[in-house]
């Protein structure tokens, strides 16, 4: 099934320029209708709470705010606009136990770096 994503708005929150541009880049081929972006958790969590998108896919390792520390401040923060906003986290580690420290903050999907479109498309799908 193909989905039509023109009215989604997703934040995409990447401290690696390059990375940044190709997530946009896919998400804009994919159709997005709006793509946000941050440099960091703290960019992030604000512009979060201005533009309230449907999905966030932010990368684990970032300073100062990682995106656990976005993500926990998402679900727990007062000034969050959606509480269960589905967040998909983008990092280089897959262990179990960062596995487990993901999904224990909040996360909704991981996304394992060096990701092809389709791991992307296959993770937006399923928090669809």
């Amino acid at each position: 099934m193909a989905y039509r994503f023109e009215t989604l708005k997703v934040l995409v929150v990447e401290d690696n320029q390059p990375m940044l541009e190709l997530a946009k880049s896919i998400l804009q081929t994919f159709g997005v209708g709006t793509i946000y972006t941050a440099m960091d958790g703290e960019q992030g969590f604000t512009l979060y709470c201005q533009s309230n998108p449907d999905m966030v896919i932010a990368d684990w390792m970032m300073q100062p705010c990682d995106g656990i520390s976005l993500t926990r401040r998402i679900r727990n923060d007062r000034r969050s606009p959606n509480p269960y906003v589905p967040v998909i986290l983008m990092t280089g580690f897959s262990e179990k136990r960062r596995v487990i420290a993901a999904r224990d903050a909040g996360v909704t999907e991981f996304l394992v770096k060096p990701f092809n479109a389709r791991d992307l498309y296959r993770r937006i799908v399923q928090v669809i």
